[in-house]
């Protein structure tokens, strides 16, 4: 079972049972895609359209907790889509989900399989322990895919190593830790919020191991 990523005391008292596990895993083969993970993807992706319909996807209570929790942070959820639901949303819409490296396609599968939030940080890129705490008012995030460094607010949900922002939780991923075809070990985090039990939590971490095990452990 992962261990639980400390948070700030004071994110703590303003959003009650908020908590993420984060675990290693090393021994890395990445490779851009996988014939065998294809195949992975297209029962993923017959699974959820028997299990859901667009119209009903915001009441599955997993999916109702994140968006809640999207609220009470300032975000707003129809805007900004918790992960899990924003890959769902597509597959229900017909559109295709993002292929990026078997690593991150393989946590995504997991992530669309359990309807919990998963990121993955290049271990070799993170320095000390994580914290998770409200953002400074004009700390600058540089996340996967920006030109240029977002300023943030001040009260941002962050996830911190002793150097520098690596999330924007539980939806944006920083550049400088993201994994690519050279990684070879990563932080897995899987991501909670309030109404989300840490069993749940445990679920989707094994969840994601069995995945990245099958398509990108060396054997």
């Amino acid at each position: 079972m992962g261990l639980r990523v400390e948070v700030d005391p004071s994110l703590l008292a303003k959003h009650a049972g908020l908590m993420a596990l984060v675990s290693s895993i090393q021994n890395l083969a990445i490779a851009e895609t996988s014939s065998d993970l294809e195949r992975v993807r297209q029962d993923v992706i017959a699974d959820i359209r028997a299990r859901y319909t667009i119209e009903h996807l915001k009441d599955v209570p997993i999916i109702h907790a994140y968006r809640d929790f999207f609220w009470r942070a300032g975000i707003d959820p129809t805007k900004i889509r918790p992960a899990a639901e924003a890959l769902i949303r597509r597959i229900l819409a017909g559109k295709a989900i993002p292929k990026i490296n078997t690593l991150v396609d393989a946590y995504n599968l997991a992530s669309i399989n359990t309807c919990i939030a998963l990121a993955a940080f290049d271990e070799s890129k993170l320095q000390g322990s994580l914290l998770m705490r409200s953002a400074r008012a004009g700390e600058d995030f540089i996340g996967i895919g920006m030109k240029k460094p977002m300023l943030l607010n001040g009260g941002e949900i962050v996830v911190s190593d002793s150097k520098k922002l690596i999330a924007v939780y539980p939806y944006r991923d920083a550049d400088q830790s993201k994994v690519t075809r050279e990684t070879t070990k990563i932080t897995l985090m899987a991501c909670g919020c309030p109404g989300i039990s840490e069993e749940t939590l445990v679920q989707a971490e094994k969840t994601a191991k069995e995945f990245i095990a099958r398509f990108c452990v060396r054997k």
